[in-house]
């Protein structure tokens, strides 16, 4: 069949719409080019990168409104390695993993197979739903997903209570790496907030950074169980009160990762942040409930994502065909989850994207699905 070639006045301006490596602002790499000959190529000890350092946990500190005593660590390896630093410096016996997905799953299965560890409770809800925290006297950590990556489900992020409305004593960890910088969230209801630069903050991934309640800092500084040191949370977070990471990290990526916490910061914090995402969203989903062949995937509305947006497409049309032609009219990047198997695209909604390009992006796949 010949190709499809979208109109040019149809086309986004940017047709970046990745769910990570995502959209990175063509001012921030400007700067970063205007700055990389006294920043790239320069130790990572010394004064320059320590100061770019202190700028990004100044900033994460200013963009969350961390209460004072909490800290921002920072750690090489993504949220990946900090799901496996977690079970040696924050899990002491036993945790609860909320499973609604790919990625949420993933830490579980840490937690799982490590063998100083008891066995932990799973609890499983079906992808496009999430399941519910309880509270429960034999877990010491909770692990919480703020935003499912694989299927666009969000949830709240609250502590845990016991049938009886009593909180929960262990530790709260979230996994926030698709919806730190784009949801909003309470620091009080967290104890470690974790996550990597290459979704919402418009970097590179590589880095993990951790908000810390004085909860976790005390249990990470009292941990006598030996790891190894790249996974030990007491030296990542020994370092990082140096403004500095135990092993070099990519410049480029903490350079770009501040850049976009001060964006953030400049427009109004969180705040500003998060209403961007919530403007996509408001486009993307009422196209899709008001489509004749697609639909948003999660049914409960209060549950969709704001920064994922996983949208179905009728079996009579194949969605990996029409992403194929989105990509050769240079819209890149939303096919559907690999091992979720729906028929649908999935696309970011990260602060990044602009709306104008979202609703552009409706109206292509209009054209593309009118073609076939």
């Amino acid at each position: 069949m010949p190709g499809i070639e979208i109109p040019r006045h149809l086309l986004p301006a940017d047709g970046r719409f990745g769910c990570g490596p995502s959209k990175v602002r063509p001012e921030a790499v400007g700067s970063l080019a205007a700055q990389a000959s006294s920043l790239l190529g320069t130790s990572h000890r010394q004064a320059t990168v320590r100061d770019l350092v202190g700028r990004l946990q100044d900033g994460l500190r200013q963009l969350f409104s961390l209460p004072e005593e909490y800290e921002v660590v920072l750690g090489n390896g993504g949220t990946t390695a900090f799901w496996d630093a977690a079970t040696f410096s924050l899990i002491e016996s036993r945790s609860q993993h909320l499973s609604f997905g790919e990625f949420s799953s993933k830490f579980a299965a840490a937690a799982k197979a490590a063998p100083h560890l008891a066995e932990p409770e799973i609890i499983v809800s079906e992808p496009g739903t999430h399941p519910v925290a309880r509270a429960d006297r034999g877990i010491d950590a909770y692990a919480l997903t703020h935003n499912e990556t694989s299927t666009g489900v969000a949830t709240e992020i609250a502590r845990p209570r016991d049938d009886d409305g009593q909180v929960a004593d262990g530790l709260v960890l979230v996994d926030a790496t698709s919806a730190a910088g784009g949801l909003r969230v309470d620091p009080a209801e967290f104890d470690a907030y974790y996550f990597a630069p290459q979704k919402c903050f418009g970097s590179d991934g590589g880095l993990f950074a951790a908000l810390c309640s004085p909860a976790a800092v005390e249990r990470i500084e009292r941990t006598e169980r030996w790891a190894p040191a790249f996974l030990d949370l007491k030296i990542a977070l020994s370092n990082s009160r140096q403004r500095q990471t135990y092993n070099t990290p990519a410049l480029a990526t903490i350079f770009l990762f501040a850049e976009q916490v001060e964006w953030f910061n400049s427009g109004g914090g969180l705040e500003f942040a998060a209403g961007r995402a919530d403007a996509s969203a408001a486009v993307i989903y009422a196209w899709a409930e008001a489509s004749s062949y697609a639909r948003p995937f999660v049914a409960v509305p209060s549950e969709r994502s704001h920064v994922v947006a996983t949208i179905d497409f009728d079996d009579s049309l194949e969605a990996a065909r029409v992403a194929k032609v989105l990509r050769e009219n240079g819209i890149v990047d939303t096919e559907p989850y690999r091992k979720l198997g729906r028929n649908q695209l999935r696309i970011a909604l990260f602060p990044t994207i602009e709306a104008a390009d979202v609703e552009a992006l409706t109206s292509c796949i209009d054209y593309v699905v009118e073609q076939l």
